[in-house]
């Protein structure tokens, strides 16, 4: 089991989503994404398996949870920096977002 300790190393914290386009590479449909997490991480780039439930257009703008503090990985040719975290369902995975806005790079306490 997880402890209390291991969940305070994630640093999650929230993002805009500034960019979608279609990761053509991939090996599953996904797309890039370039997310605005405020002046103290900056934007950051993430490969996302949400294509059967988001067009691109309708990402712009939209704020998303992200892990900040995993390390990078290579997907294709397309460095992912932050995880984008989501919910497996039915419909598929379903960005989880904060219930009012808020500023970039609030940190999810």
């Amino acid at each position: 089991m997880a402890t209390f300790d291991d969940f305070m190393k994630l640093d999650i914290r929230v993002g805009t989503i500034i960019e979608a386009k279609v990761f053509e590479k991939a090996k599953k449909p996904a797309y890039q994404l370039k997310i605005d997490l405020g002046s103290e991480i900056g934007i950051k780039k993430s490969s996302a398996q949400i294509v059967d439930v988001y067009k691109c257009n309708d990402l712009i703008g939209k704020q998303v949870l992200a892990v900040v503090n995993f390390p990078p990985k290579q997907i294709s040719d397309f460095m992912s920096e932050v995880l984008v975290l989501g919910i497996y369902s039915k419909q598929g995975v379903v960005l989880i977002k904060p219930d009012k806005e808020v500023k970039n790079g609030d940190k999810l306490g």
